[in-house]
């Protein structure tokens, strides 16, 4: 990655001289008045620098347009994509418990942070109880998870289990599912009917405490 280290000393005096006159309300230099203000033989000298920062990332400009540098902010170049992802509401990570999920906002994920881009399936659940601490999920974390695939053994889910909803561990024995509790203190649920996956877990988000 490019740093400001990476500049040579030449580069980074032109670096200085765009960033000061833009933040003073001026237009972008030429390559003229670069070249004449650092005394270069030539305007070409003065296009090889601007190329280089602008290879580096801390420059760009809109082709065929004279006086359109902008300068780019050092930390800009490694933003990482923040994706806005739909919160329905909370699932109870205990016992299951009947709920309708209402959309309450979104939860915001920056995609590099949690290393999983999201798809438009993706959507959240605020985490509500303590069954699922062995997994490291704790009450109050948010969820994020995928609609659609199906879960592979040992992937946590958010399921619906005779018509009452939670988040467990998906676990097949002996051919048959059920949803693993991942604290002794709770059971594990087994379908007495019928067991539908909303959801495959993709990654935690756990707010700041006060």
């Amino acid at each position: 990655m490019d740093t400001m280290t990476d500049l040579t000393k030449a580069q980074r005096r032109v670096l200085d001289f765009i960033q000061v006159g833009l933040q003073a309300g001026r237009s972008a230099p030429t390559l003229r008045e670069i070249a004449e203000k650092f005394g270069f033989a030539s305007h070409r000298a003065a296009a090889v620098h601007l190329a280089a920062l602008k290879r580096k990332g801390f420059i760009e400009s809109d082709d065929g347009k004279a006086r359109s540098l902008r300068v780019i902010s050092p930390l800009q170049k490694f933003r990482s994509v923040v994706r806005d992802i739909p919160l329905y509401g909370s699932i109870p990570a205990g016992f299951a418990e009947p709920r309708e999920q209402d959309a309450e906002g979104c939860v915001s994920v920056d995609i590099n942070s949690v290393g999983y881009k999201p798809t438009k399936y993706a959507f959240a659940l605020r985490v509500r109880g303590e069954s699922m601490i062995g997994r490291h999920i704790l009450d109050g974390d948010f969820v994020i998870l995928e609609h659609g695939p199906d879960p592979r053994n040992g992937e946590i889910v958010a399921a619906l289990i005779d018509n009452e909803c939670t988040l467990k561990t998906f676990v097949v024995k002996n051919g048959k599912p059920f949803l693993k509790a991942e604290n002794p203190k709770f059971p594990n649920l087994i379908p007495a009917q019928e067991l539908v996956i909303q959801g495959v877990f993709r990654a935690l988000i756990r707010p700041a405490q006060p």
